[in-house]
């Protein structure tokens, strides 16, 4: 295949192959579920749903493993704020994150792990670098292991840094670490946190370390070796510095590509829980279509920052719409046909993931659609209408995917407020057919005042939200 992607590792658009012809492994980092999501964590599933979608349209099996984070210190330190238990105070954040996943039209993982079903592997995972001379638990009695970054001289390869010039690992008490910058494998239990929130080993009764868990659950569902492990940029380091660590100095060749999506910004600031600048996925939906949600996530290149504000959404907003429209009235014309991609797009979406040039290409399959609908062109414009339709399931913005007829409130209310507007368009049909024009022009002023466009076609009414 000619599909292309930038490797973070080495800094380059490079060919991929699969390890395994026709099959894809692909691992990407789960968020911690200590508190709502928001749009910026929702982009790497965007990001990756698309890379997903657009790998199956080629003819490939995909395998995506994404695990949930529901151990950490935030987690506790979080839980012990509110009051409640860690693991309940993880399940409620766990469940907003698949609301989140499903309200974009996220495909859910092929499995979603979480950290503590995957204890048993961590402690293989330690035992094998404490073996190798990688690890050492720390002699002060904590019952606290690290990984030796000294022990291994590739360190530092993947965010091209020298160990000196690295700050010191924040993750433990530096002071049963041989060196500042040895990064937490395994935390012993502290008289301060909850008892649940710990498991027996041979060092005593702790924790795992976040990085720890990742390299655990990879190498669990897709082996020694994989071919794609994402996330955001954020992770690269140290977190995904550290995955790679552990996970070759224990053996593994681990991932074949790193992807990394850039961030949401709000006000030029990485959007963030800690900076108190995120916009949460639940309240976002209920301002705009989730669908145009999507939309404004996906038309940027991955590895482009996107700076969120209420213009953007707007903007994907009223593009979707004017998508939709032609979808609509081409549909009109008779069967829905199977949806293909034109070459163009094909290009752009093999380099590298280059959505905005597939969405150009996009956008001029719906301009020549609508001319030829104007000039009552109709084998154009069903033509058009399938690279359209092929297009919007690629990018996952296709209305009539059931991804998207899920039921839920959100899906319910469409339905309610359709019909609503439907009855109101049959009041106002049967009005003019009396010649009762001024009712008829009342219903259409209502309906204009909710922000309802009506437009009158051959074959009746439409209806649509007007643009801002």
């Amino acid at each position: 295949m000619s599909l292309r992607l930038y490797d973070t590792a080495t800094r380059e658009v490079r060919d991929f192959a699969p390890l395994v012809p026709g099959e894809v492994s692909i691992y990407h980092c789960g968020l911690t579920v200590q508190a709502s999501p928001h749009v910026g964590h929702i982009r790497k599933e965007v990001v990756f749903d698309v890379l997903r979608r657009w790998l199956t349209w080629r003819g490939l099996r995909v395998t995506v493993i994404a695990n949930v984070t529901d151990i950490d210190d935030k987690i506790l330190t979080k839980s012990a704020e509110a009051g409640v238990p860690w693991f309940a105070h993880a399940y409620r954040f766990e469940r907003e994150l698949h609301d989140a996943y499903a309200a974009l039209g996220c495909l859910p993982p092929t499995y979603e792990p979480r950290a503590t079903g995957h204890v048993p592997e961590m402690l293989e995972l330690i035992e094998v670098l404490i073996e190798r001379g990688h690890a050492y638990v720390a002699e002060d009695g904590s019952g606290d292991v690290y990984f030796d970054v000294r022990s291994w001289p590739a360190y530092g390869t993947l965010s091209r840094q020298r160990i000196d010039d690295m700050e010191p690992a924040g993750d433990a008490d530096p002071r049963g670490k041989r060196d500042p910058r040895d990064f937490a494998l395994w935390k012993g239990h502290k008289p301060t946190e909850p008892t649940t929130a710990s498991w027996p080993t041979p060092w005593g009764r702790g924790r795992p370390g976040w990085h720890l868990e990742c390299s655990a659950m990879a190498g669990k569902y897709l082996g020694d070796e994989f071919d794609i492990h994402g996330g955001g940029l954020d992770l690269r380091f140290p977190h995904h510095e550290n995955e790679l660590a552990q996970s070759t100095a224990a053996g593994q060749r681990f991932a074949r590509f790193w992807m990394h999506n850039a961030w949401v910004t709000a006000a030029g600031e990485k959007m963030s829980k800690s900076l108190g600048n995120g916009a949460l996925v639940r309240e976002v939906v209920e301002r705009y279509p989730a669908r145009a949600v999507r939309f404004y996530l996906a038309q940027p290149h991955y590895r482009s920052a996107i700076e969120f504000s209420d213009t953007s959404l707007d903007e994907a907003t009223a593009a979707l719409a004017r998508i939709d429209s032609f979808v609509d009235r081409a549909l009109e014309l008779g069967a829905r046909p199977d949806g293909v991609v034109p070459e163009a797009f094909a290009a752009a979406m093999d380099d590298d993931l280059g959505t905005p040039g597939a969405v150009a290409v996009l956008y001029q399959a719906v301009r020549d659609g609508n001319t030829a609908l104007a000039g009552d062109d109709h084998a154009t414009a069903t033509a058009r209408l399938a690279e359209v339709l092929g297009m919007l399931g690629v990018l996952g913005l296709d209305a009539a995917d059931p991804i998207w007829q899920r039921g839920g409130d959100d899906a319910r209310l469409v339905r309610v407020v359709d019909g609503l507007v439907q009855t109101l368009l049959e009041q106002r049909a049967a009005a003019r057919e009396r010649r009762d024009f001024a009712a008829a022009d009342a219903l259409r002023d209502a309906l204009k005042d909710l922000g309802i466009a009506i437009t009158d076609t051959p074959t009746g009414p439409r209806w649509s939200l007007a643009e801002h």
